[in-house]
C-alpha cells in the first residue's frame, strides 16, 4: 500500500495524511532537485492498451453493420473500428450480415428483418489519386427502409480512425438521442523505465501518441475547452511548475512558476483563465489567472488550511476544490470570484479530487469508504449517491463530455490502469498497457 496522502503541493508534509498515497501525491513528493529535460514529441507511443468490456446497457439496440466496398488499398479496418465503439458502449447489439454493401445499394431489409436488426450501416473506402480516402456511409431504419442518415467524408491515411469513431458518433446520436464520445480523446500519464509521459489516445486506448517525454515527473493534466492546448505540472525545473502545450504545434509556455509550489491547474469554461493551487505566503490556497499567463493571480480561497484540486462548475460561476479546513479532506464550493466556501460533502471523514459533470447537475470525487479509495457518484441537488468502482484503489476521477461515462485510475496486480464506467454501473471498460503504469486520466472535449 503506499503511504501517506500529501496535497499535490511539493513539500507540504502536514497536508491531508491517509493510509495510502494518491498517484499525484505520489510523484509530487518526488525530489524536486534532480535537473530533468523533459521535450516535446509528437510520435507513437511504445506501449499499446489491452482493453477488456464487461457489462452491457439496460437496453440494447440492434443494428447490423456490414462490410463495407473497399478497393482493398485501406490501411485501417474502419468497419470493426466501428463495430468495437458501438459494442463498448453497451447500447447496441452489432448484428454482422456478413455481406459487403455500400452506401448507394439496397440493402437487404427481409434478411436484415429476419435476423432481428432495426437499422443497417453501409458504405464504402476508396483511396483517391492524392492519396486521401474518400469514406462514405449510410444509415437505414430497416422496418420503414429510409435513410436516417448519411455523408461523404474525405480523410487522410492519419485520419482514418477518427473517420471511423466519427461515424459511429453519429450512429450513437441518430439512434439515441445522445451526443456520441467515441472521436474524443483521453490524456494521460505514463511512467516506464524511469520516463514520464504526456500521452494522448482514442477513446478506446488506441492511436496512443506521446506529447511529452520526460525523466522528472508529469502530473495534473488539463484539457482547454477546445482540446487544443493541455495544461500540466512538469518538476523539470527542480520545483512544480505549470506549463500550457499547444498540441497541434508541440509548443509549449510556462504558466505558472511563482515561488513556491504551483500546482493543479484547471482550464474555465470559455478558456479564457485557469484555477491553480500555489504556495504564497505559506499557505496553499487557490487562485485564478489569465490562461496566457499574463496579469496578477487573483486569490479565490482564504483559509489557514490546504485548499486545492479545484475544477469550475460548467456555468463558470462556481469552484468545487478539495480542503481540510474542517479537519479532514472535504470538497467545498466558491464563487469563482471569491468569498465564503461551502462544504459539499458530509459522508465519510475523506472526499477529494472533485469533478462536475457536463450539465453540473452531478459530482463525482474520490471518497474513503472502510479504509479502500472509491469513486463515489452524487446528484447535487440532492444527497443520493453511487459507488462506481470496484478495486478500492482509485483516483483522478473524470467525467465524458456527454456526462455518461467516468474515467479514473486504479490499481490491480500491482499495475496502474485506467477504467471507464457508463453512469449507471452496467458497462465497464478497463485500459491497461503492456508494460509500465498508466495513470492520471482526463477525459477530452467534444472533437470540433
Amino acid at each position: 500500500m503506499r503511504s501517506g496522502l500529501l496535497a499535490y503541493n511539493y513539500g507540504m508534509t502536514a497536508a491531508l495524511t491517509s493510509s495510502r498515497t494518491p498517484l499525484p501525491a505520489r510523484r509530487s513528493l518526488l525530489s524536486a532537485a534532480l535537473a530533468t529535460s523533459a521535450y516535446a514529441i509528437s510520435k507513437p507511443a511504445h506501449a499499446q492498451m489491452r482493453i477488456d468490456v464487461s457489462g452491457v446497457g439496460a437496453s440494447q439496440l440492434p443494428i447490423a453493420i456490414a462490410s463495407f466496398v473497399s478497393d482493398g488499398r485501406v490501411p485501417q479496418d474502419v468497419v470493426n473500428i466501428i463495430r468495437a465503439d458501438l459494442a463498448r458502449s453497451g447500447n447496441f447489439r452489432v448484428i454482422d450480415p456478413q455481406i459487403s454493401l455500400n452506401e448507394s445499394a439496397q440493402p437487404p431489409y427481409a434478411d436484415l428483418r429476419a435476423k432481428g436488426a432495426e437499422t443497417v450501416l453501409s458504405g464504402s473506402v476508396v483511396r483517391l489519386a492524392d492519396g486521401r480516402f474518400d469514406l462514405r456511409y449510410r444509415l437505414a431504419d430497416v422496418a420503414r427502409q429510409n435513410v436516417l442518415a448519411g455523408e461523404s467524408l474525405l480523410m487522410s491515411e492519419a485520419d482514418l480512425r477518427y473517420g471511423a469513431h466519427r461515424i459511429a458518433d453519429v450512429v450513437f446520436e441518430k439512434l439515441t438521442g445522445e451526443r456520441g464520445i467515441f472521436a474524443t480523446r483521453l490524456a494521460f500519464v505514463s511512467v516506464n523505465a524511469g520516463r514520464y509521459r504526456l500521452n494522448l489516445s482514442d477513446w478506446d486506448g488506441e492511436n496512443i501518441i506521446s506529447a511529452l517525454s520526460s525523466p522528472e515527473p508529469i502530473i495534473s493534466p488539463a484539457w482547454s475547452p477546445d482540446g487544443a492546448r493541455l495544461a500540466y505540472v512538469s518538476f523539470e525545473n527542480k520545483k512544480p511548475v505549470v506549463y500550457n502545450h499547444r498540441l497541434s504545434s508541440g509548443q509549449r509556455a510556462v504558466l505558472a512558476n511563482f515561488k513556491g509550489s504551483n500546482s493543479a491547474p484547471s482550464y474555465s469554461p470559455d478558456g479564457k483563465q485557469v484555477t491553480l493551487t500555489l504556495t504564497r505566503e505559506g499557505r496553499s490556497q487557490i487562485y485564478l489567472l489569465n490562461a496566457d499567463g499574463s496579469g496578477n493571480p487573483q486569490l479565490i480561497t482564504s483559509s489557514n488550511a490546504i485548499d486545492t484540486e479545484a475544477r469550475f462548475a460548467p456555468d463558470g460561476r462556481n469552484v468545487y476544490f478539495t480542503s481540510d479546513r474542517g479537519g479532514s479532506p472535504q470538497i467545498y464550493r466558491v464563487a469563482s470570484t471569491g468569498g465564503d466556501a461551502v462544504r459539499v460533502t458530509f459522508n465519510g471523514p475523506y472526499n477529494v479530487s472533485p469533478r462536475i459533470s457536463p450539465d453540473g447537475k452531478s459530482l463525482v470525487f474520490v471518497s474513503r469508504r472502510e479504509g479502500r479509495f472509491l469513486v463515489v457518484l452524487r446528484d447535487l441537488a440532492g444527497s443520493s449517491e453511487r459507488v462506481m468502482s470496484e478495486t478500492g484503489t482509485e483516483e483522478s476521477p473524470s467525467f465524458a463530455p456527454n456526462g455518461k461515462w467516468i474515467l479514473y485510475a486504479t490499481r490491480s496486480g500491482n499495475r496502474d490502469s485506467l477504467v471507464a464506467v457508463s453512469i449507471d454501473g452496467r458497462v465497464r471498460q478497463r485500459l491497461s498497457a503492456s508494460a509500465g503504469d498508466i495513470r492520471e486520466p482526463v477525459w477530452g472535449p467534444f472533437s470540433s
